[in-house]
């Protein structure tokens, strides 16, 4: 599908695209059924960013202890050039965009190329992708961005098409975020998506001392913490739940055996909590945890296995002289 053909995609400079999911995406109330029956309970850090926690995170990425965004920004920085012209793309694809905070680096070092980008950020929140995609326009005379509102999670098959190279682009180390099923299922979908001149940046966090991973998830100013806990708020909110945030602490720690940070709510006292909205009560002893998060830090073997599953080849890896963080740009296996 061409650009003029994708629907409710205009020849504006900004415009916004609802892109259907492929496959069932489970909702707040479905996954909090599901993963409050495991051991220990869990849920999907995506109930992270209501408009409170995007800020919060916005806010965590600017701590002292937090590295994995000053390292990947450096690293596109110095390199965005680089990778753009070893890409050369006529459209950029964003998937889970967010306030598009290091995507600027990537449409600097376009502008300086003389490439002329159309940008497609894709992202859950239809109002981020508002506020960002009209700014982006302004800072950046002559781009056009195509806004795509969905859940990346529900696959990618209803993505518009448009005609010349596209590079997809998945940053922030989020790849760790997902388990090794989830992992193969999302890449899959963004392979199957690609033609062979098409590339794919991937952000990847590096496996490193306990010490680092442990204090850039809990900052001293306590920011972190208050964004977990926020997941709490969000559950009150929509589903009608009566979960006391001073019931509950942040804990963050290295499970150095799966090589990934583990984020857990802790519940310090014994409690009862009502889901209203699911006529479901929860019982937690002290101690209980809910796992809200993993973030699954990589070897450079780890990153060549996990992309060749998938059925790529690397074409580059940047590392960086502290190799905290790595930037992959990687094409379709054989192309």
């Amino acid at each position: 599908m061409g650009i003029a053909s994708a629907g409710t995609v205009t020849a504006s400079r900004f415009d916004y695209y609802p892109v259907p999911p492929s496959r069932p995406v489970p909702d707040l109330g479905a996954d909090l059924l599901h993963g409050f029956a495991l051991s220990p309970r869990r849920l999907p850090p995506k109930y992270f960013y209501d408009a409170v926690g995007s800020q919060l995170f916005d806010r965590i990425c600017d701590t002292p202890e937090y590295y994995p965004t000053r390292s990947e920004a450096a690293l596109l920085a110095e390199h965005a050039g680089e990778l753009l012209a070893l890409a050369r793309p006529r459209h950029l694809i964003e998937l889970g965009s967010g306030s598009s905070r290091k995507t600027r680096l990537l449409l600097q070092a376009a502008g300086q190329l003389d490439l002329e980008l159309v940008y497609w950020p894709f992202d859950v929140c239809h109002d981020m992708l508002e506020r960002t995609g009209r700014a982006l326009v302004e800072e950046f005379p002559g781009l056009r961005v195509r806004a795509l509102g969905g859940d990346y999670m529900g696959g990618l098959t209803h993505l518009p098409r448009p005609d010349g190279r596209r590079l997809f682009v998945f940053l922030g180390g989020t790849i760790g975020n997902f388990d090794e099923l989830e992992t193969q299922r999302f890449l899959g979908d963004v392979r199957a998506q690609m033609q062979p001149e098409d590339r794919l940046l991937l952000g990847a966090d590096r496996a490193k001392d306990a010490a680092v991973l442990e204090a850039a998830y809990n900052d001293a100013a306590g920011v972190t913490a208050a964004f977990n806990l926020n997941l709490l708020r969000v559950i009150n909110r929509e589903l009608r739940a009566d979960f006391d945030l001073d019931g509950f602490r942040h804990r963050a720690l290295f499970n150095r055996a799966e090589s990934r940070i583990e984020m857990h709510l802790v519940a310090r006292t014994r409690q009862q909590v009502l889901v209203a909205a699911l006529e479901r009560s929860y019982r937690f002893e002290p101690g209980e945890t809910i796992l809200t998060e993993i973030s699954r830090k990589f070897t450079p073997a780890m990153l060549e296995a996990m992309l060749a599953r998938a059925g790529f080849d690397i074409e580059r890896h940047i590392e960086g002289g502290e190799r905290l963080f790595s930037l992959l740009l990687v094409r379709p296996a054989g192309s």
